[in-house]
């Protein structure tokens, strides 16, 4: 049972800063608007004056550990508290993560050096891994605790990433870029695993299907293999196709037995499956594809189909069921789904298969993700900012 804290208190507490998902959700989600606003600008306009790093790189880390990132820690920072019993991070140590999320995302266009803009960062990742890892340890929920390696291998990552805009060593960006990608791809495959089928089966009333160890590896040990093999790129050329192709496919089957064409009916499932279809597409394609022009668009396919739809899904079904509301009576999310779709298959087949419009495809898949996520923001951000619903903490 959850330790519920006294009532007295929780409404002491502005909304916005009742439990991780409320100022992360809302943040991440305005940051994915403004992020992707700016990128198209910079690629038209090119390299603007005040900020400290190449375009190009700011765009993939704040992609990944600026909007990615929030989204991860205000749902794992709700989650845990489901997870163990214990009372979720909040009030004033809630705001301190989200000002050590926000710093960054300011600092990256100053004059700040980027020794302390990475640290800073660092610390983010750190304190979110501290308040989910000392929660996980204290209920003995151990099953939980491998999200605490996961952030610190993120950690690595984002130090990594600052030294190569400095041309140090070890890594390049690109590699650091491709292993954080295989990074969300494996938090996915993950959760998405354990959510996806439960809530389907929930919604239309049918068995879940149990999961199947030697499936579940098989789809899931490529892929570390892969972020491994990131760092190592003559390695990765040799074994990353077959390695994609294999876990593509076992993937795809563990999508098949989700039953996804049961859920047609309702977007808040859809969407779910939909999107995490972007993961076995992708792979698939960017293991069997020769043009390697082609191949790398295929990222595109993946971050943003992805992560960011199975994102735009999470969200939008977490912050009704965490406000106090019916969670299949909320606003209607189908024209942001299909618009985050769109968009994944824009930039990436667009962009492959006719990169003479490259700015084109480049354009109208920006202006899909803006809507997608300027919609979550109309229906959601009020539920965001105010107390439940239901008058229950959180």
């Amino acid at each position: 049972m959850l330790n519920i804290t006294d009532k007295k208190v929780e409404e002491a507490i502005v909304p916005l800063l009742r439990l991780g998902f409320r100022p992360f959700f809302l943040l991440g989600s305005l940051y994915a608007v403004i992020a992707i606003a700016l990128w198209v600008w910079m690629f038209q306009s090119g390299q603007p004056a005040a900020l400290q790093v190449p375009a190009l790189w700011w765009h993939v880390h704040e992609m990944l550990f600026g909007f990615a990132m929030a989204i991860v820690v205000g749902f794992v920072l709700t989650a845990v508290q489901n997870w163990t019993g214990i009372n979720g991070t909040k009030h004033h140590r809630l705001a301190l993560l989200v000002g050590l999320w926000l710093l960054p995302r300011f600092l990256l266009w100053t004059p700040t050096p980027l020794w302390i803009t990475s640290s800073i960062e660092a610390l983010f990742i750190a304190f979110a891994a501290f308040e989910v890892g000392t929660r996980v340890v204290k209920a003995k929920g151990w099953r939980n605790l491998f999200f605490v390696p996961l952030f610190v291998l993120a950690i690595f990552a984002n130090f990594a990433s600052y030294a190569a805009v400095k041309g140090m060593p070890p890594f390049p960006a690109s590699a650091v870029w491709q292993a954080m990608l295989w990074w969300f791809t494996l938090l996915l495959s993950v959760m998405g695993s354990r959510v996806i089928p439960f809530f389907t089966a929930r919604r239309f009333n049918f068995e879940k299907p149990q999961p199947i160890v030697w499936l579940d590896w098989l789809a899931n040990l490529p892929l570390a293999g892969l972020f491994i093999l990131s760092f190592f790129p003559m390695t990765f050329a040799e074994l990353g196709q077959p390695l994609m192709i294999v876990s593509g496919a076992a993937h795809f089957v563990r999508v098949m037995r989700w039953k996804p064409w049961r859920t047609l009916s309702e977007p808040l499932v859809w969407s779910l499956h939909a999107t995490y279809l972007c993961i076995p597409v992708s792979l698939l394609l960017r293991g069997l594809l020769d043009n390697p022009f082609a191949s790398h668009n295929m990222l595109h396919l993946f971050a943003i189909g992805a992560i960011g739809g199975v994102i735009l899904a999470m969200i939008s079904r977490v912050t009704m069921g965490h406000t106090g509301r019916a969670i299949y009576q909320g606003p209607n999310m189908t024209i942001a789904f299909a618009a985050i779709v769109l968009a994944a298959l824009v930039r990436s087949l667009g962009v492959a298969f006719d990169p003479a419009n490259m700015m084109l495809w480049v354009n109208v898949s920006a202006g899909l993700w803006i809507v997608a996520f300027g919609l979550f923001i109309w229906y959601f951000g009020a539920m965001l900012m105010k107390p439940r619903a239901d008058g229950h903490p959180g």
